[in-house]
């Protein structure tokens, strides 16, 4: 990783071996392409208050084993950012779904890859309900960068912060670009 360690440090990653680095892309989008879905899981986020750590459960809707897991991200910039998670049992996950937090709610669609792009679209529950977006992920800057985004897209929004899940489980949908 080449990576500023004074920022890492600051971001509250003082050993990047325990890190991973994510590359991320993130468009809003009208619809979701049932026709390309391939499996879907179900997502809760619990966005732990007094600090960056998010407490998750994916529950995959074909039944398959349950993945439950703590992680603390920290935005390098808007694409970039650092990562760790630390995966949880049953009775761990259990202790700490009980702090005060912001809890958000998704369905993550997985599309087949094509053009070799994998992309996922999460549709929003609850006060969420009507947002959708699509994400994905790259393992090099170059990949990302020569992405096209996803031809059902309406625009891509991830400069726009307040579309991070962060956000969006203290704040809600955000107003047009304009309006606020």
């Amino acid at each position: 990783m080449d990576i500023d360690l004074a920022l890492a440090r600051e971001l509250g990653f003082p050993k990047l071996k325990y890190a991973s680095l994510e590359r991320e892309r993130r468009w809003l989008c009208r619809t979701l392409p049932m026709e390309r879905v391939v499996r879907a899981d179900a997502i809760t986020d619990l966005y732990i208050d007094g600090g960056g750590l998010r407490l998750r459960e994916v529950r995959p809707l074909d039944g398959g084993p349950v993945t439950r897991k703590l992680g603390r991200k920290g935005d390098l910039n808007p694409y970039t950012r650092l990562t760790t998670s630390i995966y949880l049992s049953e009775a761990e996950f259990g202790l700490l779904a009980g702090l005060p937090g912001k809890r958000l709610r998704k369905v993550r669609h997985h599309l087949a890859p094509e053009a070799g792009r994998a992309y996922g679209v999460d549709v929003f529950e609850g006060r969420l309900d009507g947002l959708i977006l699509s994400e994905a992920e790259f393992a090099t800057a170059e990949a990302m960068v020569a992405c096209p985004g996803p031809d059902f897209a309406v625009r891509e929004v991830t400069q726009d912060l307040r579309y991070a899940g962060g956000w969006l489980a203290v704040h809600g949908i955000p107003a047009p670009q304009g309006a606020d």
